[in-house]
């Protein structure tokens, strides 16, 4: 993360990082940003960070990467959000991962269309151009029947 608040800054960008203080206490925050925010726990972090956010990308990286690109995706899909959530898949990064979520469709565990708004690409450029064109309309994440057509 700091190498990319590095390039950001350093390409005259704005960086707002989000922190718990107890992570701070151990040196872990970007003194350079242009704000730092401390909070209370990583649940309150990724909070702040989705209401200050316009969209959502996941670069290659380790689990905390996946736990928070997951949250976002699931937000999506319940229509907690409306922002653009992608993947950018440097070098093929997050190519299991694709065969993994195509699996969970197949299974019938992830509808076709809620799994196409997740916008993939492997270069900044096609993902950047692809956020600027999503306009999210609510799918419903639950089976496509009536609550009527239940049997008790």
């Amino acid at each position: 993360m700091g190498i990319v608040a590095d390039a950001a800054l350093a390409a005259g960008g704005e960086v707002i990082g989000v922190i718990p203080r107890r992570m701070i206490a151990h040196e872990l925050g970007h003194e350079g940003v242009t704000s730092l925010i401390a909070v209370d726990s990583m649940h309150e972090r990724k909070q702040k960070m989705a209401d200050l956010a316009d969209g959502f990308i996941a670069l290659p990286g380790g689990i905390g990467t996946m736990e928070e690109l997951f949250e976002a995706f699931t937000w999506l899909q319940l229509d907690l959000h409306h922002k653009p959530v992608g993947l950018l898949n440097v070098a093929g990064f997050y190519d299991p991962l694709l065969e993994f979520l195509a699996h969970m469709r197949g299974q019938r565990f992830l509808k076709a269309e809620h799994l196409e708004t997740l916008l993939v690409e492997d270069t900044v450029e096609r993902l950047l151009d692809r956020f600027a064109q999503f306009d999210h309309k609510p799918l419903g994440k639950w089976i496509d029947r009536k609550l009527t057509d239940r049997k008790p």
